[in-house]
């Protein structure tokens, strides 16, 4: 009997290593993967830490915003172009893009004479670092079987919360010891050599089914991406006349794009998944608003070192992710509405804090305290929304539901860095004081924050859908 139950347990041992995402099949692919996650989430989050440093060298003061928004539009377009050529050719072309332009966007940023050059550097960074993250999913979908898919899925989360921890203190390390190019030119070599892991893999993945809502997909997000990149410049424009004009036609563009991304009633927050993505789309919004601007706020006005500073990044991260366990204990019973409208209280009451650092008066420690309640409302609201459009989505619908509420995500955040990122500018222009433009930003954030609230209405009361009728 028990030769026979170990002659059971050794024949079973090899499905079972199949199965695993560690398996010697996938070995190379999961660490692959997992690596260039981990590296374009480091550098995500180091830039907010060093960017304070980077314009006390190259000065562009009034481009601050863009070294975000410059990413995060770019990504964008990343995301959707990456999908449509894995789609077409198989994810192998366009992961190897992905790792040429983050890399090479790695060695413009660390190598810029100017913030200009900077920003192109960004620009490059957020096509690759879009379709690496894009093709991650894809491979996890072609590549692992189902039973390894939830695992991969868990780990690749992971792969943000180490550089969520140590990414932000050590940049900040590293530039006050090295200098900030050091944060950029540290890095451009690492993604290339962990894509050699991944690839022999890719590229015996299969291509995907060609469609013609994909190519319309990819049109309409670069179109909302000039879109929105073209009222973000209006707006940190002094003259009027030409402000205007850029404001006006940039979110013409912008909403013709986005009705075609986004589901029925997105604009106008209709119950359900509109919204959602709405509500996600603001929650994004008001956050990188404000944290794309704590670091400036902690160096230039409160006269922290660049790795002080990025600790109050570092305590974000930590109770972003404590806050999603708690959120994911409580799902079975908690209302989505509730639990959203918790973690956008949590914000905005992170943002009365923000903006009392910035008197001279207010202990420095508040900053820190402040900013891990950021943390903790994004973790309850950010995984609530992520959680409520994978109820209300239509059966064989979810891939069309995810893309549009990572879409918003990325939209959101792009726009908050970018206002942000024109009020200083503008406030430099005028030689009003830093603390005055921060302070008016982070009243406006906290005006998106009430608007959430008012979309995060159309979600759900109850903790799951109602059942059908039979």
């Amino acid at each position: 009997m028990n030769a026979s139950t170990g002659a059971i347990a050794e024949k079973d041992r090899p499905v079972a290593i199949d199965e695993s995402p560690f398996g010697p099949r996938r070995l190379g692919l999961t660490v692959g993967l997992l690596l260039t996650v981990s590296f374009v989430a480091f550098e995500t989050l180091a830039v907010s830490t060093v960017l304070p440093a980077v314009v006390a060298d190259l000065g562009g003061l009034h481009l601050y915003g863009w070294a975000f928004s410059a990413f995060l539009l770019t990504q964008l377009v990343g995301i959707v172009v990456s999908g449509l050529l894995a789609d077409q050719r198989g994810p192998a072309v366009p992961f190897v893009l992905g790792i040429v332009f983050f890399s090479l966007g790695l060695l413009v940023g660390g190598l810029a004479p100017t913030m200009p050059v900077l920003i192109a550097g960004r620009a490059l960074q957020g096509l690759g670092g879009g379709a690496i993250g894009s093709i991650a999913y894809v491979a996890i979908g072609r590549g692992y079987p189902e039973a390894a898919k939830p695992r991969m899925l868990a780990l690749l989360s992971t792969a943000w919360v180490l550089p969520g921890l140590i990414g932000p203190g050590l940049a900040g390390v590293m530039s006050d010891a090295l200098g900030w190019r050091s944060v950029f030119l540290a890095l451009a070599p690492l993604p290339g050599l962990a894509a050699l892991l991944a690839y022999p893999v890719l590229r015996r993945m299969p291509a995907g089914t060609r469609s013609p809502e994909t190519r319309s997909r990819v049109v309409n997000a670069v179109v909302l991406a000039i879109g929105a990149g073209a009222l973000l410049a209006g707006i940190g424009r002094l003259d009027p006349l030409t402000a205007l004009s850029l404001v006006v036609a940039g979110a013409a563009i912008a909403l013709f794009a986005m009705r075609r991304l986004f589901p029925a009633g997105t604009l106008r927050a209709a119950p359900g998944m509109p919204a959602t993505v709405v509500s996600m789309g603001l929650l994004n919004l008001a956050f990188a608003g404000v944290s794309a601007f704590v670091p400036l706020a902690l160096v230039d006005v409160r006269g922290l070192s660049v790795a002080s500073a990025g600790f109050a990044l570092t305590t974000a991260s930590m109770t972003w992710t404590a806050a999603a366990w708690v959120q994911a204990r409580t799902a079975l019973w908690a209302s989505r509405r509730t639990t959203a409208w918790a973690g956008l209280l949590c914000l905005g009451c992170a943002f009365v804090v923000t903006a009392a650092v910035l008197d001279v008066r207010t202990p420095l420690l508040a900053a820190y305290v402040g900013w891990g309640m950021a943390g903790l409302g994004m973790g309850l609201a950010y995984t609530t929304f992520g959680l409520a459009m994978l109820e209300q989505a239509a059966p064989g619908q979810e891939g069309d539901a995810s893309a549009s509420l990572q879409l918003a995500a990325v939209l959101g955040s792009a726009l908050g860095a970018g206002i942000g990122g024109a009020i200083v500018g503008l406030a430099a222009a005028r030689g009003e004081p830093l603390a005055r433009a921060l302070l008016l930003q982070d009243g406006l954030m906290l005006l998106v924050v009430l608007l959430g609230f008012v979309a995060a209405r159309g979600l759900p009361r109850t903790a799951r859908p109602p059942a059908p009728d039979s």
